[in-house]
């Protein structure tokens, strides 16, 4: 009797948990006799992976932080190449985290067994170099972008644009004035949201500058009201420290646990770090001011890696700077205050954003989950054939 088909999957933080549990379900649903095995969170778990390491000590953050624990990370891929050479599985998923997958991959692939990575790096943007090595470390790269998979059939690799699971989750049309009745705005009052980043050396860096800008806003108009979505507990005890002080106490401003995409759908406008949140801001067809402030040096580094003429996702997606974007020595109260007042007083221009970004969205939005499955799939039936 043969074997049933064994699928191995590598998802290294929360994110790719649950692209993880979604492609296993997709799975699922076209074979149901599968296995599952390798590294997930809570969410693959459910779904029924037999996780051979815990996906937390995997979920670092920071340099000084990935340093730290660098031998334990280690110490855990040398174990699920080990592992994973004796179960020789069918195919091998490596999903995101590709500092940690794709040296995962290349071990598998040298010792015969195929291999996918679901979500390209950003080789688009930075570094784009690591296109040849990564066509050699992988069978197939399942991509979220469209201009993805050009570069890799460049360089003789094989790539296929699945779509973004965000656009499948966000609607493709935004209701503001529900939004705002979920939040108890007024329909009648400029609202701004607040977006300083998911991390608190991003707060630390971003926050003071977006609360500077915000209260340059206040003087036009009184009336406006601010909301900020955070995404941990560390970060929101950053904020409310920062809000204690004098200098911002009377900030009109509403604190969100998470719910981005309902702060963003009741703003009329967006002052966004830049990052992946942009991208959500544009799904949500909302004007934003992207922004974005680090050390000199890291700053001079970074630029000279950056291979493409914007660093916002919605810029990048749309070849054209359809927002702005103040980094760095343009990151200033003033400029950022004036570039949101700009949206806030120019409807047409508002107007035509939104259709584009609605196009961007349904570009965007395919059944990921099923495309990628099918991908895996055919890999992985190719190598039990």
């Amino acid at each position: 009797m043969n074997k049933p088909l064994t699928i191995a999957l590598c998802a290294g933080e929360a994110s790719g948990d649950l692209l993880g549990a979604h492609l296993m379900a997709a799975i699922k649903a076209r074979c149901p006799q599968v296995r599952f095995v390798g590294i997930g969170g809570p969410r693959m778990l459910a779904e029924g992976i037999n996780s051979l390491y815990e996906q937390e000590k995997l979920a670092v953050r920071g340099f000084a932080e990935v340093i730290k624990r660098l031998p334990e990370i280690w110490r855990i891929r040398q174990g699920l190449v080990r592992d994973l050479t004796a179960l020789r599985p069918d195919v091998f998923v490596g999903i995101d985290a590709p500092d940690f997958n794709l040296g995962v991959a290349a071990k598998l692939k040298a010792a015969g067994i195929r291999t996918v990575h679901y979500v390209s790096p950003s080789v688009w943007a930075w570094r784009r170099e690591r296109v040849a090595k990564i066509v050699h470390q992988v069978d197939e790269v399942l991509c979220l972008f469209p201009m993805e998979p050009p570069l890799y059939e460049a360089a003789g690799g094989r790539a296929q644009f699945v779509g973004h699971p965000l656009a499948q989750t966000l609607p493709v049309v935004a209701d503001k004035a529900a939004a705002r009745a979920r939040l108890k705005l007024a329909d009648d009052v400029p609202v701004f949201a607040l977006m300083p980043g998911s991390r608190v050396s991003e707060i630390d860096y971003m926050a003071p500058l977006f609360f500077q800008a915000a209260l340059l806003m206040l003087r036009d108009y009184p009336q406006a009201r601010f909301v900020l979505p955070l995404a941990t507990a560390a970060t929101r005890t950053r904020v409310q420290a920062l809000l204690a002080t004098p200098l911002y106490e009377q900030l009109p401003l509403q604190l969100l646990s998470g719910k981005a995409d309902l702060a963003c759908t009741a703003a009329d406008a967006v002052l966004v770090a830049s990052g992946t949140a942009t991208l959500e801001v544009a799904l949500c067809k909302r004007p934003m001011v992207i922004s974005y402030k680090i050390s000199p040096l890291t700053y001079a580094y970074v630029r000279r890696k950056i291979k493409v003429p914007y660093v916002g996702l919605p810029n990048v997606l749309l070849g054209r700077m359809a927002v702005p974007e103040l980094l760095q020595h343009d990151a200033t109260p003033e400029k950022l205050a004036a570039a949101m007042l700009a949206w806030y007083r120019a409807p047409a221009e508002v107007a035509a954003l939104e259709q584009a970004f609605t196009d961007l969205h349904l570009l965007l939005k395919q059944d990921t989950a099923a495309l990628a499955a099918d991908a895996v799939l055919r890999h992985a039936q190719g190598a039990a054939a």
